[in-house]
């Protein structure tokens, strides 16, 4: 089972059938697609700003692995880690992504095949009765934001300032 997260549009009301139109479910774990392909796997998924830092990354690297003199086995175990780490970090770079576009997580679902996560989330969203804190199985999780804030004046901590008038 894997872990599956809901990207909907902000200001979408649960139950409304329109705002899956522009959902999204993205895999938690790695992409064997960003590992092998990487600055196409981006393209791919239209997250231009993620294949631009991917690709002068990658130039970058390369340029650095010619000027330090490295053989090229050297090259090869470089570029191999440099695309392991572009596997294991390209969902959450995907999800950085639509959070930057107005689409956070709404909902995080687990699930056997992304159809599957598709289904849970739509079925889980479609529900206007449940409550959006609550989860509606044991194999399901909700995101939700923290509902209270932080005053400007209060104290974390053993301060003076938490002593009262002393």
């Amino acid at each position: 089972m894997r872990t599956y997260t809901l990207h909907l549009p902000e200001g979408s009301v649960r139950g409304d059938p329109r705002a899956l139109e522009q959902a999204h479910v993205v895999r938690d774990g790695f992409s064997w697609g960003a590992f092998a392909f990487t600055v196409l796997w981006f393209v791919r998924h239209r997250l231009w700003l993620a294949a631009l830092l991917v690709l002068v990354g990658l130039v970058v690297l390369a340029l650095a692995g010619r000027a330090l003199g490295l053989s090229p086995f050297a090259a090869l175990v470089v570029t191999g880690l440099a695309s392991l780490l572009i596997g294991m970090e390209a969902p959450s770079l995907r999800r950085w992504t639509y959070g930057r576009r107005g689409k956070p997580a709404r909902d995080a679902v687990m699930a056997g095949s992304q159809e599957e996560a598709e289904l849970k989330a739509a079925a889980r969203w479609l529900d206007a009765d449940a409550a959006p804190g609550a989860a509606t199985g044991a194999e399901t999780t909700t995101m939700t934001r923290p509902t209270h804030r932080r005053s400007d004046d209060a104290v974390i901590g053993l301060f003076p300032a938490s002593e009262g008038g002393r």
